[in-house]
Parts: structure tokens; sequence; C-alpha cells
């Protein structure tokens, strides 16, 4: 396997690029967190975590105390995290809000409830890319399992590829953690990686709504 992508470096946390298909821990193949300390030579601290068929950034601590901080950021809602996902059917609605307790399903899935006791809330934008295809970029508030997935699945317009929650057959499951940004030493820090993997994501990349994304904290969420 090539290298894994390090976007950022800090003093306190790495900042990189989990290529989909890789898990985040090891189990029957060695996984991101392993693979990236053996490429880095140094012992990481992970703090969040994405979906084995998801793409995209993860910040590693670098040390126990930073972890400690970065998780207490994460926890609290304080890290902004941007999405991007590709779907092929029209959702029942184009952009807004979705919220809703999660329960277990079938087979390792979840379902979205209309109950709101702990909600997964996320919120979101979509545009047609061309017949059959939209983008859409979301921004989960939550930071519940599989919620992007099931967000979108509630909206009848489950992620391409996404074999899971019922998404057509694709290269693989169009999610890729876009951005995100954070306050760390009394400065804001943003990352962001464009997807590299999936024929699909270069035609976001090269369609005029992409330009417009690039800077998802500009937008009214």
């Amino acid at each position: 396997m090539a290298d894994i992508k390090v976007i950022a470096q800090h003093e306190d946390f790495v900042v990189a690029c989990k290529p989909c298909g890789v898990s985040f821990h090891s189990e029957e193949q060695t996984g991101f967190v392993a693979l990236l300390e053996a490429q880095l030579e140094m012992s990481l601290f992970p703090v969040h975590r994405l979906d084995k068929v998801t793409s995209g950034l993860l910040v590693l601590a670098k040390s126990s105390q930073a972890a400690a901080k970065l998780t207490e950021l994460f926890t609290s809602r304080e890290v902004d995290k941007y999405y991007l996902a590709l779907i092929s059917d029209k959702p029942k609605k184009k952009q807004g809000w979705v919220k809703g307790d999660m329960a277990k399903s079938r087979r390792g899935t979840y379902k979205l409830l209309k109950s709101q006791e702990n909600p997964a809330i996320t919120r979101f934008y979509s545009t047609s890319i061309e017949s059959g295809l939209r983008a859409c970029l979301l921004k989960p508030y939550s930071g519940k399992t599989h919620q992007l997935r099931v967000a979108l699945k509630s909206l009848s317009a489950p992620i391409l590829g996404d074999d899971s929650y019922g998404g057509k057959q694709s290269d693989r499951v169009y999610l890729h953690a876009y951005y995100l940004s954070f306050n760390w030493n009394n400065e804001r820090v943003a990352f962001s990686i464009e997807p590299e993997e999936g024929s699909k994501f270069m035609q976001l990349i090269e369609h005029e709504v992409f330009l417009s994304w690039r800077q998802p904290e500009q937008l009214e969420w």
C-alpha cells in the first residue's frame, strides 16, 4: 500500500487522509492508525474515527495530554466537520436539517427514529451534478455511528455505493471527510483534502458548485 497522505504535522497532532476501504483499527488487516504510526515512526493517539468505507481527514494526537484536549473538543462539538457525499436519487428535500434518534437495525446498520431524546443532528446542501447524480455537502452536529449514511437514507437518497443502506452499486462508497476546523492554543486551524478515489468524485471537483463549497465555513449553517 502507498504511504498515507499527511496533510499537516503540528507539534501536538498529525492530520492525515484515510483511504476508503481501510479500517480505522487493525482487524484482519493492519488498520489506519497502525499504518500511520509505522510510517511516521511514532506513537499516535486517536481522538475520533471514520467508518472503513469513508475516506478523508483524521486528527491523531502526539501525546496523551494533547489527546485529552482534542477528545474534549470533539466530544463537546467544538470541531466543525464537513463531508462530501454523492447520491443517485433525489432526496425528499434539497437542503436543511435531518434530526432524530438512531437505533440499531439489521446486519450492523442503524435507522433514524422520529423521537428526539438524544438525536443525531445533520445539516446539508445538495445540488445536481448531472442526470442521476447529486452532490451533498454535510455538516454533522453530533457524532453518531453511521450518522450521515443514515441521514441520507432517511431522505430516500442513500449514498452511492453504500450497499448496507440501499445505495446503488459503484466503485466505492461516496462519502469523504473533506474539511475540519477548530481552535487550538487560541488560534483557528483549518484543514481540507479533496477526494482522490472514485471517478464520480472527480466529476464533483470539476463542477462549478465545488467552487462555492471550497470554504464551507463561509456558507450559512
